[in-house]
């Protein structure tokens, strides 16, 4: 019996190392790369032992300007999209908890279809939609798509923690005259805030990382910065390896970083309701 369980361990032990080295090396190529001098990155066999240069941050610096631009640009859809997608969800998650009913369950069944159409598959028929109000390579049309693309997801995920929230809350609150807005912004947030920080977490990595909606709808002015590193990709000049792992990685890091510090909240929105009894 023994055995069996230090066997079992060490399976699960050797499968996560396995799919951890899976998932960081890409992003350790990336940042090593970045730091490798031009005719070292693509070197066969692979040096791991380099004196590591930051030129090419220089070179993105001097030569690729608008790719910073583009990172104001997801900066600032990014966060726009993340806070109208949790407002959104928070509001209908709580309608959608302390409201049952057959036309209530089939609007929520009608969530999870839409959430699962590919985003090809919408985004064509918006194009002309768009342009005819005027907010194409806007911020804007970027900033609604996102918040729209995540607020099904959001909103069920909401109605799963709001659904762990007491209701004799609400009725006391009611009692000492409280509207449901007071509701909702006093009592019902504070509690379910792991939640909507879970929500926040998956819309910022969507909207940092997305590409297809910026690609068809945006052009100069809100270009963002994964639009500027296909550009690189493109450029008639060549590709500059170096150049493009060191964008690579500055428009990595803010998310790593953001994925990092809220991975716990990232969790308990993949997880919500599992343990529901």
């Amino acid at each position: 019996m023994r055995i069996e369980r230090l066997l079992t361990g060490i399976g699960r032990t050797f499968a996560a190392a396995m799919i951890l080295v899976w998932s960081l090396f890409p992003i350790a190529f990336i940042v090593m790369s970045s730091l490798k001098p031009a005719r070292d990155i693509f070197a066969s066999p692979p040096r791991f032992l380099f004196a590591p240069t930051f030129g090419h941050y220089a070179d993105l610096w001097a030569k690729w300007g608008i790719f910073f631009h583009g990172l104001v640009n997801s900066a600032l859809i990014t966060i726009g999209a993340t806070l109208l997608a949790v407002l959104a969800s928070v509001a209908a998650g709580y309608v959608y908890s302390r409201h049952r009913g057959r036309l209530m369950d089939a609007s929520a069944f009608f969530l999870i279809v839409v959430r699962l159409i590919p985003p090809i598959v919408v985004t064509l028929p918006l194009f002309p939609l768009v342009n005819w109000l005027r907010l194409n390579d806007t911020h804007a049309v970027l900033i609604i798509l996102y918040a729209t693309f995540f607020v099904s997801l959001g909103t069920l995920l909401m109605r799963t923690f709001i659904d762990q929230v007491p209701t004799e809350l609400d009725e006391a609150a009611r009692i000492d005259g409280a509207g449901r807005f007071r509701i909702l912004r006093s009592i019902i947030m504070p509690v379910v805030a792991p939640g909507i920080l879970a929500v926040a977490v998956f819309v910022v990595v969507f909207s940092w990382n997305e590409f297809l909606f910026a690609f068809i709808f945006t052009a100069t002015n809100a270009k963002t910065a994964p639009l500027v590193i296909s550009e690189m990709i493109g450029s008639i000049d060549g590709v500059e390896w170096g150049v493009l792992f060191a964008a690579s990685t500055v428009q990595l890091v803010p998310v790593l970083i953001f994925v990092a510090v809220t991975h716990r909240y990232l969790v308990a929105g993949l997880t919500a309701g599992a343990t529901k009894g």
